[in-house]
């Protein structure tokens, strides 16, 4: 059956795969998680000044 093949195909090459340690896992993940906090800050911040522009430039009128 060709299912089977390809889990037995798939298991084989899992076996290959480089795994990081429990260590490297836990920082890379907490990276992640800045990265994204500074990224959503960073978006926060300017979505918030061209917000202001925009009301100051509508409402200026």
């Amino acid at each position: 059956m060709k299912i089977i093949d390809y889990i037995k195909d798939t298991r084989g090459e899992l076996k290959h795969v480089s795994w990081p340690t429990r260590n490297q896992a836990i920082w890379f993940t907490v990276i992640v998680i800045i990265v994204s906090i500074l990224t959503a800050f960073f978006l926060g911040f300017f979505d918030f000044i061209f917000s202001l522009g925009l009301d100051n430039f509508i409402f200026s009128k």
